[in-house]
């Protein structure tokens, strides 16, 4: 169910469909997550349950919104600035973007390492699709100022992070601004973006995932016995954020000359200064 929801959310072109796809997806992961009979992951499931119901109910009034005035249900024909601006928000509540990130660190710190990387990698397909489909329509400055934000926050709240899942979500807030940022200035380069974040994110559960760290200090004890495992994920880690020689720099130069290229200095001067604290952290 969990493939088969963000299979027919991407294929789809009509907007009870993808829908559909996104509800699928979210009851498929609800039991993955609450598996263990513990009540942190309980916590987390009602969290993520709560969270995404609310994003699928405002997509769906978005949708039928626009219906209602314009007649077409069609994902490409979301012409009203009301639909837009809550579809916008809807997807940004999916996503985890600041200022409505605040679930993902809880989430993730509720589940194990194998589904808090699901939740961190496959999760997101769906959402991006539709953001992907509909971004002729969507309104480019709440995406540019959603993505700024993400950047900005996911760099600065990650700094006195010790548990390496919170640091992964933080991680993830920050990837996703950088993807918004991609989306508004070439879409093309959201696919790049997307594709590095995937890797170099599946790299790091998987180091984490057999090691069993969960915090930093468990990283630590687990040096002396797979020196080469902890320095593969070292530069999984640089990659992630963005530090040159490395392919993780690539989508972030692209997004940046392209900024350059639209005279937005300021914007990629902060964009820019925003990875530092995450590579501090790193």
């Amino acid at each position: 169910s969990l493939i088969l929801g963000t299979v027919i959310t991407m294929s789809s072109a009509h907007w009870l469909l993808a829908w559909a796809g996104l509800e699928m997806n979210t009851l498929a992961i609800i039991p993955i997550i609450s598996k263990q009979h513990h009540p942190r992951a309980t916590e987390a499931a009602t969290k993520y349950f709560l969270i995404q119901a609310t994003a699928s109910a405002l997509i769906l009034f978005s949708s039928i919104l626009n219906a209602w005035k314009t007649g077409q249900w069609s994902i490409s024909q979301l012409t009203l600035p009301e639909s837009t601006m809550m579809l916008t928000f809807a997807l940004a509540m999916k996503l985890g973007l600041a200022p409505l990130h605040f679930w993902l660190p809880e989430v993730l710190q509720g589940s194990t390492l194998i589904t808090a990387l699901i939740i961190s990698t496959w999760q997101k397909l769906a959402p991006v699709a539709l953001l992907y489909m509909t971004i002729n329509s969507l309104d480019h400055k709440t995406l540019m100022i959603l993505g700024l934000t993400s950047a900005l926050l996911g760099g600065w709240l990650g700094l006195n992070q010790t548990q390496t899942r919170k640091i992964m979500a933080f991680s993830s807030i920050a990837h996703m601004g950088w993807l918004f940022m991609a989306l508004t200035i070439n879409p093309n380069i959201t696919l790049i973006t997307l594709t590095m974040y995937l890797l170099l994110t599946t790299a790091m559960f998987s180091t984490l995932i057999s090691t069993s760290s969960k915090t930093l200090t468990d990283l630590g004890i687990s040096q002396p016995q797979v020196p080469t495992l902890l320095a593969i994920s070292m530069l999984s880690l640089m990659s992630l954020g963005g530090l040159p020689p490395l392919t993780g720099f690539l989508p972030k130069w692209l997004i940046l000359t392209e900024l350059i290229m639209n005279n937005l200095l300021l914007t990629s001067t902060i964009m820019a200064l925003s990875t530092l604290p995450s590579l501090f952290f790193y």
